[in-house]
């Protein structure tokens, strides 16, 4: 396993690879590596001649109020996790190296940015669009993995590799669980013992809308009514959003249909977490 910190030497060595006919499977990651990430990377070995990682936290794609500073950084962890699964890269910049001083580009996605997750952290997707574009020009994958966990990310990552013609197939992988039904994330690691508990809050939220739908329920202000008063009894649960939107455009829906997406944010105590399933 080779561990990169240029981004010059990133490309050169994906550029190269690429040259010999080698297929390159790529997995951004920030690190704190879980089962969830690791699903991404055995799926990119089994399909692909070359595994990279890039492990960067990305300053971008946090607001000033955010946890960039105490986000979790166990790089000799990550690295050995990457090495049992198989990887032959990792991309591991710093962040002087990857944003110059004078660095002024963004990439941005219009509307599909803005919702969801969007309303509340504004800035947010454009350092994801961002730092995205510039992973793919220095990886060269020619498969990219995601988790559904992030599924707003997901869409918008589909959507930029389309319009601005990435030679990657972007593939998104399920939400990796652990066995009570808590999302797997990088962020559990803030929860105390109770709120950890709490946090179940999420995927019950999400169970209870199923089973409404599966018993004949489509009307959304319904469903995303009976998910609010399920999380409100929990007394350190504070919603960001509820929503149920079109898997496609995001965009909210009256009544649930196939390829309906539900989605929520919760703050469990100062955590922010988020989860989701698809109809």
């Amino acid at each position: 396993m080779k561990i990169i910190k240029s981004p010059q030497q990133m490309q050169s060595a994906c550029l190269t690879l690429k040259k010999k006919g080698r297929t390159i499977g790529f997995v951004p990651t920030m690190g704190a590596l879980h089962e969830g990430h690791l699903s991404l990377i055995r799926k990119a070995r089994q399909e692909n001649d070359i595994v990279a990682v890039s492990i960067f936290v990305n300053p971008r794609q946090f607001g000033p109020q955010e946890d960039l500073k105490k986000y979790p950084r166990p790089l000799a962890r990550d690295l050995a996790l990457c090495k049992k699964c198989g990887v032959d890269l990792v991309f591991n910049p710093g962040v002087n190296g990857f944003y110059p001083r004078d660095f002024k580009t963004n990439v941005y996605v219009e509307g599909l940015s803005q919702q969801l997750c969007g309303a509340s952290r504004p800035e947010h997707f454009r350092g994801v669009t961002t730092v995205v574009a510039k992973l793919f020009n220095l990886a060269q994958p020619d498969c990219a993995y995601f988790g559904q966990k992030d599924a707003q990310q997901a869409v918008i990552v589909k959507r930029m590799a389309e319009d601005l013609n990435f030679p990657v197939k972007i593939k998104v992988l399920p939400i990796v669980r652990q066995k009570d039904g808590l999302a797997m994330s990088s962020r559990n690691i803030y929860l105390n013992k109770t709120q950890r508990q709490d946090a179940l809050v999420l995927s019950k939220a999400l169970g209870l809308a199923r089973l409404l739908i599966r018993h004949g329920q489509k009307d959304s202000a319904k469903i995303i009514a009976k998910m609010r008063a399920l999380i409100v009894k929990n007394k350190s649960a504070k919603i960001d959003y509820l929503a149920i939107v079109d898997l496609v455009n995001l965009n909210p829906v009256k009544k649930v249909t196939r390829n309906c997406l539900i989605a929520l944010a919760v703050k469990i105590g100062k955590t922010r977490l988020i989860d989701n399933t698809i109809i």
